[in-house]
């Protein structure tokens, strides 16, 4: 077991965890820790807790001190320094007219760089704004192209749901998302109702993806026939989670509908070809451009210029 604690950079960055070297620290606390990059301001997520050896990757770096006040007054200044190369940064782009929006400034804590972030559609030539940024700030600068989620993060905001966004409080790592969980899980297929406030696919189809799929190998698709004991018939509709099915009976005085257990009935043939409905016919254009941005992010993702 090793004695560690966890701290962010960033208010809704993801939690790293330290090596505390015996000091005791409470949640808030700002500590100064050790990083591949130099020292760096960061406050306590998680105080001192012990966890086991095989779930921390090694080897642990160190927490050096608490901030102090000369500390906090350097972390100051880095906000300072923020605002204004936010100003700066975009009068140059608009001088250079480039087709890029720029999102966050972010200043490291011994000043060894400036980090820019920003949103745009494709690869960005910013040769001559890094060489402008450079000859005013005298330091190294990097320029970092991020994804619509992470913008909307930073803004924050609150889902369909009510609660605040899930980037904004606990989702510290963005996974990849498809249409085709939206279909597992039975979601209606309009492009408006499956997608979040950065205009991508809600994060929350992940969640339980994987219940949906152990549970889909179990149940026949929709047309499958299937004997039961009140005879052979086609399967029209199933509740995943429930694990039933609705079979469909023909007689001569019209269709009949039963629901079964899964476990109560046997696949005589199944359907593998998957259905097309309606209404994903209705929105396909809508729904090819949604799954072709989230190819082009997930392409972006560690698209890091410097």
């Amino acid at each position: 077991m090793k004695n560690i604690i966890g701290v962010r950079f960033k208010k809704l960055g993801k939690i790293y965890f330290f090596n505390p070297k015996g000091l005791r620290v409470k949640k808030g606390d700002k500590v100064i820790v050790e990083t591949s990059q130099g020292e760096e301001y960061a406050e306590v997520w998680i105080p001192n807790r012990h966890v086991e050896d095989d779930k921390i990757i090694e080897p642990l770096k160190t927490v050096l001190r608490f901030a102090t006040y000369k500390d906090n007054k350097r972390q100051e200044e880095c906000r300072k320094i923020e605002k204004e190369a936010f100003k700066v940064c975009q009068e140059k782009i608009k001088e250079h007219k480039l087709e890029m929006v720029l999102t966050e400034v972010e200043c490291k804590f011994d000043n060894s760089k400036l980090l820019f972030y920003f949103t745009a559609d494709g690869r960005i030539d910013f040769r001559d704004l890094v060489r402008d940024l450079a000859a005013i700030y005298k330091t190294r600068i990097e320029l970092r192209q991020i994804g619509v989620r992470d913008d909307v993060k930073r803004i924050g905001g609150n889902g369909v749901c009510g609660r605040e966004l899930c980037c904004c409080t606990f989702l510290s790592d963005f996974e990849a998302v498809s249409i085709k969980m939206a279909k597992e899980q039975n979601i209606s297929l309009n492009p408006s109702k499956i997608s979040g406030n950065c205009g991508r696919l809600m994060c929350c189809l992940k969640y339980e993806n994987e219940v949906y799929e152990e549970k889909l190998e179990r149940l026949p698709n929709v047309g499958a026939i299937v004997k039961t004991e009140d005879g052979q018939g086609e399967v029209d509709n199933i509740e995943i989670l429930k694990e039933k099915v609705r079979v469909k009976f023909k007689n001569e005085e019209g269709n009949t509908y039963k629901k079964y257990d899964v476990k109560d009935i046997k696949v005589i043939k199944d359907i593998a070809k998957e259905r097309i409905n309606k209404e994903e016919e209705e929105n396909k254009k809508e729904l090819e451009e949604l799954e072709k941005l989230e190819k082009q992010d997930n392409e972006n993702k560690n698209n890091v210029s410097y």
